[in-house]
């Protein structure tokens, strides 16, 4: 037997990422077993569909590495892969459920059922459908009809009895058949519902394992009850647990993002990247910029692989100490035995953790390739780089080090690439620094030391700041500082003496002369 896995989206916003968790599940257990998975979009809910929105979830799993072997822009034998292009096969499925007795025609109001449903309520007893208004032949149809009531289809439920299946995670499950409901499976208007075209989708499209999360478990039966009333072979089920809020067993929402805020770690992941946008002049659109999402972590520059590993572990384990896995490793080592039943909560320390171990991974060469397009999207740098904006890019990320934990923090040392007679001032710090009493002085000093220092080289540098000190007889702390301000705008950032020898002579010696002459006209910074 082939395995063959889906996953099966609705449009209706970004990838959320207990979703991507879900599919990536899906696609390591096809991958590990040789087998096929599968993109389906889930796209029956015509009112809550979003067009804008199957493009970035397209875009998510590419950049995640999560490809498909049948879906959309892919193709494969058993297409079309929208459920809103398989209408004539869902109406051949209706019309066999209703001639095999397992599905009925419904003319009920809603108001009507909403009256049998309150007056259980009042009496205290569960609601079942009285199946009053149900038509089973003709005759009965076209009594209804003539009245001027439209037909919804509904599955005919059994009311005693069990369904029993087995799940791959959850072990033996059973439900009652008497608290199914009568399910509707065809709307008045001619659409289908989901639970209908999964089932028949699943079939067509043979799917061998349904892999979704635990909220779907309850969902089973009545998909049970369709594929059997249908004759069709049922795929092993596998429910994972679902992901939860920071510190939760709840379910991660993404409209619950003001209280995640109240987290020090969530807030602290989200205001980094809300910095980013800043910098960048990117408005920040609430449905997408949010941690629970896919889009907010490839827009600031995460590694795909760090968060395809860190999602890995939501759920699933292969031992108490092993945590980092490439990519072929997690095909080689992915079973569904491995996964947990308890919810996995969403961890932003450990997350960064890994973002951190991945970015610290990559070589110069990747640092410099992921993140130019930061400071290209500035206009600080050209689109494809000449060998200075390699050369002055590679400086930079060696200096930074560790200090660029996602690829857009490349942005927070924008002045090694801005205009030297134009980049900002901190002012507070210009102003604590250069206008107090002798600064302007030592830093003139200063710059006549630099223009003689051969090499113009980190090491140079510092041994000349360190005679010069010695030779005025003051504090180093005297003099750094103020040099950093002039140079970089800035008071923090990575060592003085390798940023300035990033800038070059030249240009700090300009720097220099701007600083000293803001401070001679008394200019604002």
């Amino acid at each position: 037997m082939k395995v063959r896995t889906r996953f099966a989206p609705s449009p209706t916003g970004y990838l959320h990422i207990g979703g991507v968790r879900t599919a990536l599940f899906n696609w390591l257990f096809a991958r590990h077993h040789g087998g096929q998975f599968i993109l389906r979009i889930d796209d029956t809910d015509h009112e809550r569909n979003v067009a804008t929105a199957l493009q970035p979830i397209l875009d998510g799993f590419r950049w995640l590495g999560i490809d498909w072997d049948e879906g959309p822009d892919v193709g494969g034998p058993h297409a079309p892969y929208f459920q809103s292009q398989r209408s004539d096969r869902y109406e051949q499925a209706v019309t066999e459920l209703l001639e095999r007795g397992v599905a009925y025609r419904d003319y009920a109001t809603a108001e009507e059922t909403n009256v049998e449903r309150e007056l259980a309520q009042q009496s205290k007893k569960r609601f079942i459908y009285s199946r009053r208004w149900m038509a089973e032949t003709e005759t009965e149809a076209a009594a209804f009809e003539r009245d001027g009531r439209r037909a919804v289809v509904r599955l005919k439920m059994p009311r005693e009895g069990r369904c029993e299946f087995d799940d791959v995670v959850r072990g033996h499950v059973q439900f009652e058949w008497e608290l199914e409901q009568d399910h509707v499976i065809r709307r008045a208007d001619g659409s289908y519902l989901y639970h209908l075209a999964s089932t028949v989708d699943d079939h067509d499209f043979e799917v061998t394992h349904v892999i979704r999360a635990v909220e779907h478990l309850s969902n089973t039966p009545r998909q049970i009850f369709i594929a059997q009333g249908l004759n069709y072979e049922l795929p092993r089920y596998a429910h994972l647990p679902y992901v939860a809020e920071p510190g939760s067993s709840n379910k991660l929402s993404k409209r619950k993002l003001t209280k995640y805020l109240k987290d020090d770690e969530f807030g602290r992941i989200y205001n980094h990247a809300a910095d980013i946008m800043t910098t960048l002049g990117v408005s920040i659109d609430p449905e997408s910029f949010n941690p629970v999402l896919v889009d907010f972590y490839q827009r600031v520059g995460y590694r795909p692989e760090a968060l395809v590993n860190y999602l890995l572990l939501l759920g699933w384990s292969l031992d108490d100490r092993t945590e980092h896995f490439s990519r072929d490793e997690m095909v080689k080592r992915f079973t569904l035995e491995r996964v947990n039943q308890s919810p996995a909560s969403f961890d932003p320390q450990k997350m960064m953790a890994f973002e951190e171990r991945w970015m610290q991974a990559l070589s110069l060469d990747e640092k410099v390739a992921v993140t130019a397009p930061f400071l290209t999207q500035l206009g600080l740098l050209s689109p494809v780089l000449s060998s200075d904006e390699n050369a002055r890019l590679r400086a930079v990320v060696v200096a930074a080090g560790d200090r660029l934990k996602v690829a857009a923090d490349i942005v927070n040392y924008l002045e090694f690439f801005a205009d030297d007679t134009t980049f900002p001032y901190d002012p507070k710090a210009f102003s604590k620094r250069l206008r107090s009493e002798g600064s302007a002085e030592r830093l003139l000093a200063f710059r006549h030391t630099l223009e003689s220092l051969e090499p113009f080289d980190a090491e140079t540098i510092e041994a000349g700041m360190h005679d010069f000190v010695a030779a005025n007889d003051i504090k180093i702390s005297a003099i750094i500082h103020t040099v950093r301000i002039a140079v970089t705008g800035k008071a923090v950032g990575f060592g003085l003496f390798e940023g300035m020898a990033v800038l070059g002579r030249n240009a700090c010696l300009v720097r220099i002369d701007r600083a000293l002459a803001l401070v001679t006209n008394k200019d604002t910074p």
